[in-house]
């Protein structure tokens, strides 16, 4: 498996916030989000091979239970359903991050956080023509998210950079059928920077008061900062 990096820190992000876990994010993604955090995982792939047993020695290294599997998009990563079995045969409690475009058929897992990309996440289309086209068409896939929901332990997290996104989050929520319960529903601001997240972070307070959503903070970049192995 192609691995940008393993590292113990703590869940900053969602159900499990203040959560210490071993992270371990693969390398590829099939989206090309304009406001990537980490582009070394998806824009230009790096990192190295990795065997899934080299995986499983690396993370028993720390004492952690939680294991959080991450990318770029860890359900392209060859490989992955072995790897989420062989952590759940040592009792780990997995959370995948995943933008809900892969289907899960029936991969190990505890927590499914599912991201779906809104609008705000295509690039630009004179800038990244070819890109801006697939990842429209690719972003958002409702059948998928509806199997990931139905199948796991879930929380919807979305990424929001101005109050006019809760119009596409509603609609989402709407194409997905039946009812979501409205703290599964988790919004976070758009940004690396504490400055930017806590300019976005009264609007997105109000809008959580107001439809009974759930604020996701973005604990990492408080305590460490935009950067690799937090």
């Amino acid at each position: 498996m192609f691995i940008a990096e393993i590292f113990h820190s703590i869940q900053g992000e969602g159900e499990l916030t203040g959560t210490p876990s071993v992270f371990v994010r693969t390398s590829g993604c099939n989206l090309r989000c304009t406001w990537c955090d980490t582009p070394y995982a998806s824009w230009n792939p790096e990192g190295r091979e990795w065997s899934v047993d080299e995986i499983v020695q690396q993370v028993k290294k720390f004492p952690s239970r939680h294991v959080v599997l991450t990318g770029g998009e860890p359900m392209v990563a060859k490989g992955i359903r072995e790897l989420a079995a062989a952590l759940r045969e040592k009792g780990k409690h997995i959370t995948i991050e995943t933008a809900g475009t892969v289907s899960p058929i029936g991969i190990a897992c505890d927590l499914a956080s599912i991201s779906p990309k809104l609008k705000n996440s295509t690039p630009d289309v004179k800038l990244f023509g070819a890109l801006h086209g697939k990842h429209e068409k690719l972003r958002w896939q409702p059948d998928v998210v509806r199997e990931w929901v139905e199948s796991y332990p879930f929380q919807l997290k979305f990424v929001v950079a101005q109050a006019s996104d809760l119009d596409e989050i509603q609609l989402l929520l709407s194409e997905l059928g039946g009812k979501i319960p409205s703290e599964k529903v988790l919004l976070m601001p758009e940004g690396i920077t504490v400055e930017a997240l806590c300019g976005r972070q009264a609007m997105i307070v109000e809008l959580c008061r107001r439809h009974g959503y759930r604020y996701c903070q973005r604990l990492q970049i408080e305590l460490f900062g935009n950067k690799r192995g937090t």
